[in-house]
Order: structure tokens, then sequence, then C-alpha cells
């Protein structure tokens, strides 16, 4: 998600019990894939429809759904809720 978020950056994480109803578009969400367990990925949520959401880094290059197509509630695991900067 660089450059909003970088290497070093402390997150905190509301970590969600079960998949959210709806998310908040523009909404940073950590994104953990079912075909990548335990790998966790934080992704902005550009868009919702039928209950599935897209989602994108900042970076051009970002594997996201512009690769994925669309991901499904149960792939959205938690909520950035802040990030604490480390000086560089």
């Amino acid at each position: 998600m660089a450059p909003t978020y970088n290497n070093g950056d402390h997150l905190l994480v509301l970590w969600l019990p079960e998949p959210p109803l709806r998310a908040p578009l523009g909404s940073i969400a950590v994104i953990e894939r079912e075909e990548r367990p335990g790998i966790f990925l934080i992704k902005r949520i550009q868009k919702a429809h039928a209950g599935n959401y897209w989602v994108e880094g900042d970076s051009d290059e970002s594997s996201d759904s512009r690769t994925w197509g669309w991901i499904t509630p149960h792939e959205v695991v938690g909520r950035v809720l802040f990030r604490y900067r480390k000086k560089k």
C-alpha cells in the first residue's frame, strides 16, 4: 500500500470475528485470500456489489482485484484503524 503505508509502519487493526455485512468504501481492510491462508494483505475497499468487494492497493503494481476480481466478505478479516509511522 505504498506510499500510504510503508515497511516499518505500525498498524492498529480491528480484527473481525465474522465477515462484515458492509464495509465502508475507502476504508483500509486486511485481506486474507482463501487460496493463501496466513498471508495478510492491506487493501483499500473501492466498490461493493452483490455482497462482494473490489479492493485495490495504492500502487498500480499492486496485486489486488485488478488481478483477482471481486473478493468475498469472508476474505475481509480486519480493518486498519490507525497507523503509527516510524521516524526515519
